[in-house]
């Protein structure tokens, strides 16, 4: 029985026959046991924002662990800073613009994009996850009966004694930290100073933003905790030698300027892997991946095909070379993009934009620089309800504090562009200066050429329908406020 199409693709039909054929038969016997698979994503935390990536107050011993004995990835960057489309993204290995409307927040995952669980459970592996699987959205209105991540379960536990005839397992640990809401002061009481916060460039300094931030530092630690308990697990039990563990986060921190922007703090996002029995450790690799490179890792390492449809690619060589740095010469940008993420503006349209990624430049693409990409005031619905984002408004013309608010919520041109060496913090757009010209217009072709390569709707000229594509969450003015 061949399950693949002419064009490479599997069949969900041909896949649920398969999943149903291996749990009758057991499972598929292998000259070498397969590896178990661990996925762990946070939700809503930025690049910056571990011990192993330098940040001097945030507490991650487990993911610094696993960077010791695995690699990082200085330069990992989610397809979009959105929860829906960026998992989507990662559970089906391809660009969230290809998925219909699976590029939205709050939409669906039509049922013909086949997921990596769905491959990986074909071939007798024990798949499940527990809390915040794909979404958040309607699984019922992508035709689909259960979480494109697979079933759920309350914990890794049952998971793991729901397995008993010892087949390899795929897991996905959705943690929904270090999302909002925060309590407020849990941060300070756990004993982390706010003196010490590295304030990041685009927001104020003042003791109520450095609070804030503690609060979200809290949750970051409680997801690394939980974390370490679940390879605490594995480890009692034999199995953490012979698992891949994948560690990141959807997208980046919920602050203004950065959750829902294509900035660093905004796309960028840890990401280690660890294997000891195929990936040596102690390394930092810096190439640009991006985490549509996930779906065909992992199906990779568990010696699975990968579907011609996925765009994304395996970073197995990166993991296995045993170098340093930047080991592919030609992973030296990354994409990055964002559709609708609320409908808080008028007309319940969304903030379209698209933007690449270099070592030394990032150029962004607004598709509509006549909408307000924090969302139309005064409510700003585009950005999550925070103390920090409270500050900002309330303070918005005051000297010293006025840029922080017009950098976050005002109109932006159609086209930016940020020298990220000099300017870190990607404050300073430098698309209108005559001598950055020449570097602007190589970097918009060469996102235009990964854009038509992929089939973006909008690069081929294709009017999209994802504004009008329904909106499956329930948010009230309050809750945006």
């Amino acid at each position: 029985m061949n399950p693949y199409s002419g064009t490479g693709t599997l069949r969900r039909r041909d896949l649920f026959a398969l999943g149903a054929a291996t749990a009758l038969a057991g499972c598929r016997q292998d000259a070498a046991p397969r590896p178990n698979i661990l996925f762990a994503i946070s939700d809503d935390q930025s690049f910056a924002h571990t011990g192993a990536s330098g940040d001097p107050v945030v507490r991650t011993p487990v993911f610094d662990r696993i960077c010791a004995e695995g690699v990082r990835f200085e330069h990992a960057f989610c397809n979009a800073p959105s929860c829906t489309p960026s998992r989507g993204a990662i559970l089906t290995g391809q660009e969230c613009y290809r998925l219909e409307e699976g590029v939205n927040l709050w939409s669906s995952l039509p049922a013909k994009f086949v997921t990596y669980p769905d491959l990986l459970e074909a071939e007798g592996y024990h798949i499940g996850y527990t809390r915040k699987g794909w979404g958040p959205g309607s699984i019922e209105a992508g035709g689909r009966s259960r979480n494109p991540a697979g079933p759920r379960y309350e914990d890794f536990q049952s998971f793991y004694e729901a397995n008993p005839s010892g087949c390899p397992f795929c897991f996905w640990f959705g943690s929904s930290d270090p999302h909002r809401a925060y309590e407020k002061g849990s941060g300070l009481a756990s004993g982390l100073r706010p003196e010490d916060v590295p304030v990041p460039p685009f927001l104020p300094d003042d003791p109520e933003v450095r609070s804030d931030i503690l609060d979200y530092y809290f949750e970051i630690e409680r997801f690394d905790r939980e974390l370490g308990e679940i390879l605490s697990f594995l480890e009692e039990r034999g199995q953490l030698a012979n698992t891949v563990v994948i560690v990141t986060s959807d997208n980046g921190m919920p602050f203004p300027r950065a959750k829902a922007d294509l900035y660093d703090y905004g796309a960028r996002v840890p990401l280690a892997i660890r294997w000891p029995a195929s990936v040596p450790g102690e390394r930092v690799v810096t190439d640009f991946v991006s985490l549509v490179d996930i779906a065909p890792t992992i199906l990779e390492s568990a010696g699975i095909e990968i579907p011609s449809d996925m765009t994304g690619r395996s970073l197995l060589t990166l993991l296995e070379s045993g170098e340093d740095g930047r080991v592919d010469a030609t992973r030296d940008h990354v994409i990055s993009v964002l559709e609708r993420h609320t409908p808080w503006r008028e007309g319940r349209v969304g903030y379209p934009k698209r933007a690449i990624r270099t070592d030394q430049f990032l150029y962004i693409r607004n598709y509509e620089p006549d909408r307000w990409p924090g969302g139309d005031p005064p409510i700003l619905g585009e950005v999550d309800p925070s103390p920090t984002k409270e500050f900002m408004r309330a303070r918005r013309d005051e000297p010293g504090l006025k840029r922080y608010y017009e950098a976050a919520f005002a109109k932006r041109p159609s086209e930016e562009l940020y020298d990220v060496e000099r300017d870190p913090g990607q404050m300073n757009n430098l698309a209108a200066d005559e001598a950055h010209a020449e570097i602007k217009s190589a970097l918009a072709a060469r996102l235009d050429q990964h854009l038509l390569a992929t089939a973006d709707p909008r690069a081929l000229g294709h009017p999209p329908t994802w504004e009008s594509d329904p909106h499956h969450g329930r948010l009230t003015l309050e809750q945006r406020r």
